[in-house]
């Protein structure tokens, strides 16, 4: 069987969790590969609504659920995630749990560097979550992070101590901050310490096993392509690599075990903080996006900004991320428009483009190409075939696949789990 691997093909918030959720019901185990408690997820199951934003949406199923390597964790977070799911029913143990120990901790001053950083940047803000992903990031590629292992050995932890303080030190001197309180850190450390560590292992040595007794896993990307440090908005993006490819080196297999790749696509576009959007509807239409398709961030609750698909980004991240086929959601959201539109290309300069310019600059400056078209007036909401779906909205379809040159693997039509049309099972080779 093929393993699955699931990346954001836009900016993020394009559904990726009903779709991961009704992965994971077929799955054998879920892994997290990249990102931190910075990416929200929205479970809908029955009755139940379960927002997660660290840990991987297998938990919910009762899925063997692996929070991998590439991940910068939050263990205060990560504490409280696990007891609101649990007063929520869920069941979250070792057997069903697992953290890499070699996975990078987010620390109370990596939140505190985040937000002074933010505060201070004037028309320069990135429009970070504030909760110290890049932070953390940067301890790690600078060799000066905490990891969970060392979670079990802090009482050798004073080398480490040294390098980070000596770099956080003069950074918080530079806002006016006094210095790293080194023992109220330790002490904090030493009272997490426990509840991570009961679930801290090599989860690369776990992985290969399940890998080679041929059971499904499913890679759960967070954000989303344009959001890429390499490959997104730069510098309006986030700290890691939402790629594909990251699924090798942040969960601690090859290359070869991310299998089919899913990219969620939604039907039309949106965007959460700074940074350019050339389909951005600042009218009436993109009130009505907004408020049809209730845009609003899962981690933090800010408004999304919207606007029309742009085929031209899509089939960009799709390129880049060596997509398989796309699941295509909120498709019911453009219920009742009397035209839809679709960016086809970009003029810049008097120049037209077929992909997304790499300077911030040109991303501001790009004007959108449109193709236009008729909408539909039945409904798609709750759809489950194609002989439920309006004629046009098909038409819609098919355009999109064409422009993004990717086929179309599943349709969402809500957020109820079993409202989705399968056109290709991405678990069957």
């Amino acid at each position: 069987m093929a393993n699955v691997t699931v990346i954001g093909a836009q900016w993020g918030d394009e559904g990726k969790g009903k779709i991961v959720d009704w992965l994971a019901s077929r799955a054998d185990a879920v892994v997290r590969f990249q990102g931190g408690h910075n990416a929200g997820h929205t479970l809908v199951v029955g009755e139940q609504v379960y927002k997660l934003s660290l840990l991987p949406s297998g938990i919910v199923t009762g899925t063997l659920s692996i929070i991998g390597n590439g991940v910068v964790l939050d263990p205060w977070h990560l504490k409280s995630e696990v007891e609101k799911l649990r007063g929520q029913g869920v069941e979250i143990n070792p057997e069903n749990f697992a953290i890499a120990d070699n996975c990078p901790l987010i620390l109370p001053v990596h939140r505190e560097l985040d937000g002074l950083r933010e505060a201070a940047a004037g028309a320069g803000k990135i429009g970070t979550t504030g909760r110290g992903i890049g932070p953390a990031y940067e301890d790690k590629v600078g060799r000066r992070a905490i990891r969970v292992c060392d979670l079990a050995h802090l009482d050798a932890l004073e080398p480490q101590l040294d390098r980070l303080c000596a770099h956080h030190d003069a950074l918080r001197a530079g806002f006016g901050q006094p210095p790293i309180d080194r023992e109220a850190l330790l002490n904090e450390l030493r009272e997490i310490a426990p509840f991570v560590l009961q679930f801290a292992q090599p989860v690369w040595k776990r992985l290969n096993k399940v890998r080679k007794a041929g059971a499904r896993i499913l890679f759960e990307g967070a954000q989303g392509v344009l959001l890429d440090v390499d490959h997104g908005t730069y510098p309006f993006v986030t700290s890691s690599n939402t790629v594909s490819g990251t699924a090798a080196s942040g969960s601690g297999l090859g290359p070869c075990a991310t299998g089919f790749v899913l990219g969620i696509v939604k039907a039309y576009t949106t965007r959460v903080g700074s940074g350019p959007f050339p389909t951005e509807l600042e009218d009436e239409t993109g009130q009505r996006l907004g408020e049809r398709g209730h845009e609003f961030g899962t981690v933090t609750g800010r408004k999304r900004r919207c606007g029309w698909f742009d085929a031209v980004l899509t089939r960009q991240s799709c390129a880049i991320s060596g997509v398989t086929g796309i699941a295509l959601t909120k498709l019911d959201v453009l219920d009742g428009f009397e035209k839809v539109k679709i960016c086809t290309g970009y003029r810049l300069n008097g120049k037209v483009l077929d992909y997304y310019p790499s300077h911030a600059a040109d991303q501001a400056a790009v004007e959108p190409i449109y193709e236009e078209m008729d909408g539909w007036q039945g409904t798609t909401a709750g759809a489950r075939s194609w002989a439920d779906l309006p004629a046009q909205a098909i038409k819609y379809i098919q355009r999109v696949q064409e422009l993004i040159e990717t086929p179309v693997a599943l349709v969402s039509t809500s957020p109820e789990r079993e409202d989705t049309i399968l056109v290709r099972d991405p678990f069957v080779d």
